[in-house]
């Protein structure tokens, strides 16, 4: 049974789909216009990872600093310190990805209060292959002291983290798409940094079962897979959204693992170093649990359209059922 808070669309061929990166540009706009000392930069992609409409509304508290990954975080981490709340936002793959050192360094070694913005993440960005598909940020980001890693679930999660790290005293990155992807949430879907959200809940009546722990706009195959579990496979199935990664809803996630038994982790990323890895390091130390990891297993992306390239790499809803009803017990 899907969570009341949802879309009533989810499940049905009138869902809307929406890049979550357009959550992040009217997010920033609206939280630009609540608090002045909102600035934002970006390298050169201003388009791209939706900053154009800050940059139009907001032309005097807006920076180009052109293909300058590292220049940009060494920047907004001096404008912060001035009192500043400076977004920076470029393709994840340059940023975090190029800058990761002056990161480390000038923000979250000094907790300065930078939002740092990874856009095309994972590999549904598509044709632009390998060199552009950032599927290793969690990890490098999530080991940084001092740093939160936000992966909302749709347009509507985007902006709200955006308005939330806008609000946070110190750094944070949200990783958003750039392809169409499904809005599971509405407006008044509750977010919460550092909170996980249940959206779907287990039929009691089906003796297997099994969790899906989520983050990202993997979402909504997550929860298409608990729909095809309970309704054709008979395995009472939850779903439980990580859209904070770090720091990781511990409460929660233990008490979602005694619930069901067994786990299903999904990600659009690396299953080394991601949702799965900080979820099977919390259990192993106060209630191991039994966990199928689905992600990018140590491979490189490459070209191809969204929805193919989720396919090709395990992360489809076929692929979490198949992997759900192996384990689940």
């Amino acid at each position: 049974m899907f969570a009341s808070h949802l879309d009533p669309r989810v499940g049905t061929k009138d869902i809307e789909q929406v890049p979550s990166r357009n959550g992040y540009g009217d997010g920033l706009v609206e939280a630009a216009t609540r608090d002045e000392r909102v600035v934002a930069l970006s390298a050169d992609l201003t388009e791209s990872t939706r900053t154009l409409p800050f940059a139009e509304k907001f032309p005097k508290r807006f920076v180009q600093v052109g293909i300058t990954e590292q220049n940009m975080a060494s920047v907004a981490a001096g404008m912060a310190m001035m009192g500043k709340v400076p977004f920076i936002a470029s393709y994840a793959m340059f940023s975090p990805g190029r800058n990761w050192e002056q990161i480390r360094t000038t923000i979250a070694y000094n907790d300065s209060n930078v939002k740092i913005i990874g856009a095309h993440a994972g590999v549904s960005v598509g044709p632009d292959g390998a060199t552009h598909q950032a599927i290793e940020d969690i990890a490098i980001m999530r080991v940084m002291p001092n740093m939160i890693v936000i992966a909302p679930a749709d347009y509507h999660e985007a902006r709200k983290a955006t308005l939330a790290a806008a609000g946070h005293a110190g750094p944070v990155y949200i990783r958003i798409g750039r392809s169409n992807t499904p809005v599971v949430t509405t407006p008044e879907s509750p977010f919460t940094i550092g909170k996980a959200e249940q959206l779907a809940f287990r039929d009691e009546a089906h003796e297997k079962r099994v969790g899906i722990v989520v983050t990202g706009t993997l979402a909504h195959n997550a929860l298409m897979a608990a729909k095809e579990l309970s309704e054709q496979h008979s395995i009472g199935t939850g779903v439980l959204h990580m859209a904070t990664i770090k720091p990781l809803d511990t409460g929660a996630l233990s008490a979602f693992a005694e619930e069901h038994g067994v786990l299903v982790t999904v990600e659009e990323h690396q299953v080394a170093g991601g949702l799965g890895s900080a979820v099977a390091e919390y259990l192993s130390e106060v209630r191991p649990t039994k966990i199928a990891r689905i992600g990018v297993r140590d491979q490189f992306g490459q070209s191809g359209e969204p929805d193919e390239l989720v396919a090709h790499y395990g992360m489809d809803t076929a692929a979490i059922v198949r992997a759900a009803a192996a384990i689940a017990t």
